[in-house]
């Protein structure tokens, strides 16, 4: 791999990262706040941003993914591999959890249904979100490591 490119797949891993981490974060506090402070039609609002919000939030978190993986190139050990395990926590819990929720809650959210299932599916996807949240910030920490480890062993 050249230079540029490992340089270009090192950019679009942490601009992607970022984003990824960011919207999570941002669809997790927005919750939180509107499920404390706002009127139903606040809330109704909220969960069909987040719906919508996946739009860009999966390229973003497939864009980190492929870009780690083309990084790694068959070198998965050490801080790699425990990245890897983490990322693959992250990607399940996306897909067969908060995908669904973000989806489900604003169907019901829609249809005025902030019963029994909308509370406890909301408590999930809340769960869930600081989970990936917590996973995708330790990812982060190993990055930042991992740079600076490769950082210190280059020639002055």
């Amino acid at each position: 791999m050249s230079p540029k490119t490992k340089t270009a797949l090192r950019n679009l891993h942490r601009v992607s990262g970022g984003i990824a981490f960011v919207l999570i974060a941002s669809f997790w506090l927005s919750t939180i706040v509107v499920e404390l402070t706002g009127s139903t039609d606040q809330i109704v609002t909220v969960k069909t941003a987040i719906a919508w919000g996946l739009i860009a939030l999966i390229p973003a978190l497939v864009a980190t993914g492929a870009s780690g993986f083309n990084l790694a190139r068959g070198h998965i050990a050490g801080i790699l591999a425990v990245k890897l395990r983490r990322m693959k926590l992250i990607a399940a819990n996306g897909i067969l959890v908060l995908a669904p929720s973000a989806i489900g809650l604003a169907i019901l959210a829609n249809a005025g249904r902030m019963d029994g299932i909308f509370i406890t599916l909301q408590a999930i996807e809340l769960i869930a979100g600081v989970v990936n949240l917590t996973l995708i910030g330790l990812n982060i920490r190993d990055g930042l490591r991992m740079r600076r480890t490769t950082t210190a062993r280059l020639p002055v």
